[in-house]
């Protein structure tokens, strides 16, 4: 019998091939995983909505296969492959939550651009996951409650694409899709063992997704057990949408595959710098925790050498922490809200003001009233923007001077917060998150897990690479993951 658990794409395609697996037998197993474990026992609490046409859905690919035969032939490249999205991205039929009592009954009735591709290359859709409410810091919110980390129960899941990672580490669904403004999905594919990235900014549409253009921070990217199928899940959503101008940057920057250009051999020869600076949100280089982090990054760094890679350790950024700090708030947020619920017939909400003004409001978590209560000035954005460009330059001269193919560091400085550190005073959220790839927009990031800390809780690295990339980038974490084998699954949900 077919096992679910940790199952690839490859796999399940071999075995709907081979006659041995169904579409409907595949999504069955993983709506009775979402029930035995996300419902109940640990109660991982990461699926928002389940899509009731799952297994319809099913059944046409099903059918369709049978009437193949003898051939068999996979109608697209993710046939049959159960797929989750985070709950600020439209799939028609179901509704948009954005993790908020606000938005509970909201069905935008379209499907974005990336959910159209999905579609047509065979994905079926299990359901939309939790998230950091309205796309603000760790996975909590108004709606759902909290978020479990699989790995330990009692700490988050990161975010706020914590849904996605949750669901994807306890073997709920196939792959994921996440939406990243800082570190959201970078941060919870370490938390929860797991290859996710950021792509260079451009290169994946926002239509149809809550936080878009004409904001350039927010982008969408995806998440997997394995280097493998977040490359070929890249290779279906990535291209062009005129509704969102961004991927006009793309162009010309997309190969005919990220995923058939994986080797094992990819690191050789390879130049690779080590960033040890810490630079993550509110790290703590002089706490336990962080140390525990330090200790599997200072192995990660032994298993680079050992796959072939030349390290150049440390570099140094200069005045990398300065211009970090001149992080601002994102003064396009009203647009792109504007911009997103004016595409939909039966929006909640015209402004973020009417957002605020509603009696509900006051029930959204702490993240929600700190981010939504500031605003950015003129002045702020503009010593933003004129960092981001001057670190931008920095880094691509540190990588030229060193004649660096990649930059590696640390994909969270530190271990999964406690949830009760989360939902109650001092509300520690985003701790640890590095967000140079966020700062830089057009540069492309890769996580990969790199093994665990002392106490059994998932750690990752990150390659970081110029702006565009992204294959070289993936190609690095393929080989890197190849040579490790850090990934295991949870306990929690067997």
């Amino acid at each position: 019998m077919f096992n679910a658990v940790e199952a690839t794409i490859g796999g399940i395609h071999a075995a709907y091939q081979a006659g041995t697996l169904s579409a409907r037998q595949l999504v069955e197993m993983y709506l009775d995983r979402i029930e035995k474990y996300d419902r109940q026992g640990p109660r991982i609490n990461s699926i928002i909505t389940v899509n009731q046409e799952a297994l319809a859905d099913a059944d046409r690919l099903d059918s369709a296969l049978k009437a193949s035969e003898p051939g068999r032939q996979l109608s697209g490249p993710l046939h049959g492959i159960p797929v989750i999205v985070k709950d600020q991205i439209d799939v028609k039929g179901m509704p948009t939550t954005l993790g908020s009592v606000l938005f509970k009954d909201f069905h935008s009735e379209r499907d974005a651009f990336v959910i159209q591709k999905l579609r047509k290359a065979g994905a079926i859709f299990i359901g939309k996951a939790t998230l950091g409410e309205l796309g603000a810091g760790d996975t909590h919110g108004s709606l759902f409650g909290s978020t479990r980390n699989p790995y330990d129960p009692t700490r988050t899941v990161g975010g706020s694409s914590g849904g996605p990672a949750a669901a994807i580490a306890a073997n709920f669904a196939t792959v994921s899709i996440g939406q990243e403004g800082l570190a959201s999905i970078r941060r919870p594919a370490s938390w929860n063992c797991l290859a996710g990235m950021r792509p260079t900014a451009g290169l994946v549409s926002r239509g149809g997704v809550y936080s878009g253009w004409p904001s350039l921070q927010g982008s969408l990217g995806p998440m997997a057990r394995n280097v493998t199928d977040m490359a070929r899940l890249l290779d279906v959503i990535a291209g062009y949408d005129p509704s969102d101008p961004l991927t006009a940057h793309g162009l010309g920057h997309i190969p005919d595959s990220f995923a058939n250009q994986l080797s094992p051999a990819g690191l050789k020869g390879a130049r690779i710098g080590i960033l040890r600076e810490a630079i993550g949100y509110q790290s703590e280089p002089d706490s336990d925790d962080f140390a525990k982090v330090d200790t599997v990054f200072n192995e990660s760094v032994g298993e680079l050498r050992a796959a072939g890679a030349v390290l150049v350790d440390p570099i140094v950024i200069p005045d990398l922490k300065p211009l970090l700090a001149l992080w601002a708030g994102n003064p396009l947020e009203e647009e792109s809200f504007q911009r997103y619920f004016g595409g939909c017939a039966n929006a909640p909400f015209k402004t973020r003001a009417e957002v605020m003004a509603s009696p509900l409001f006051s029930q959204t978590v702490h993240g929600v009233n700190t981010r939504w209560g500031k605003t950015t000035t003129a002045e702020a954005h503009y010593a933003y923007l004129k960092a981001r460009d001057r670190l931008m330059t920095l880094v691509l001269q540190v990588m030229a001077d060193n004649r660096l193919d990649a930059i590696v560091h640390k994909a969270v400085e530190h271990q999964p917060t406690l949830i009760s550190d989360g939902v109650n005073p001092p509300w520690v959220d985003q701790k640890g998150a590095p967000f140079l790839n966020t700062h830089l927009v057009f540069v492309p990031s890769v996580v990969v897990p790199a093994g665990f800390t002392s106490d059994n809780l998932p750690t990752g690295i990150t390659f970081q690479g110029r702006p565009y990339d992204d294959a070289r980038m993936i190609r690095y974490a393929y080989a890197y993951e190849q040579a490790t084998l850090h990934r295991r699954p949870p306990s929690a949900t067997p």
